[in-house]
């Protein structure tokens, strides 16, 4: 019986410990926000792509090395314009924490993009790779590339075979797109 307790006390107390983080997170973020009329949320499985049979290993290892993307998007209209400011502003926030390292930022045309990630920087690799995109006229995207020791200079390689991706993949995805404008 003093096990059961000390078990049941042990387990508490962790409990109590991990759902007391204090910073919100970006899962957190998507999970509050993915039923919100606002926003456009998809979940993409790796497996959507698929590669031609003429791409390198590199490639093919990289994409492996993906799991999912998580995808979500504030369409702005001129009755959210409010509510854009302020989602904008907790975006922001949650990106600026020091585990998410800066890889990228540009702006062009009135659009702002930052690409950061998290990962360990003992074997050079991710976890977790964050691209948000934000169009002062049309809204913002957030996108969760998420992957098991995903090699930043593979995506980059990867990413510059983009053109040997099966369209066929996507067309689903299009179809989709198309729906939603």
């Amino acid at each position: 019986m003093k096990t059961i307790t000390k078990i049941l006390s042990i387990s508490i107390v962790m409990l109590l410990f991990t759902s007391c983080g204090s910073s919100p997170s970006l899962q957190k973020y998507y999970i509050d926000n993915q039923d919100d009329d606002n926003f456009i949320s998809l979940d993409l499985p790796a497996s959507l792509v698929s590669l031609k049979d003429d791409a390198s290993a590199d490639a093919q290892s990289t994409l492996a090395s993906i799991k999912k993307l998580n995808v979500l998007a504030f369409v702005k209209n001129k009755a959210n314009e409010a509510q854009y400011a302020l989602e904008k502003a907790k975006v922001k926030a949650i990106i600026k924490d020091d585990k998410y390292v800066e890889l990228i930022r540009f702006k062009d045309k009135g659009r702002d993009v930052v690409i950061k990630y998290e990962g360990s920087e003992e074997d050079n690799t991710i976890d977790e790779l964050i691209v948000y995109g934000n169009d002062k006229t049309q809204g913002f995207a957030l996108v969760r590339v998420l992957g098991d020791k995903m090699e930043p200079g593979k995506i980059l390689k990867m990413m510059n075979e983009i053109g040997n991706i099966d369209g066929d993949s996507f067309k689903g995805l299009k179809d989709l797109a198309k729906n939603i404008k």
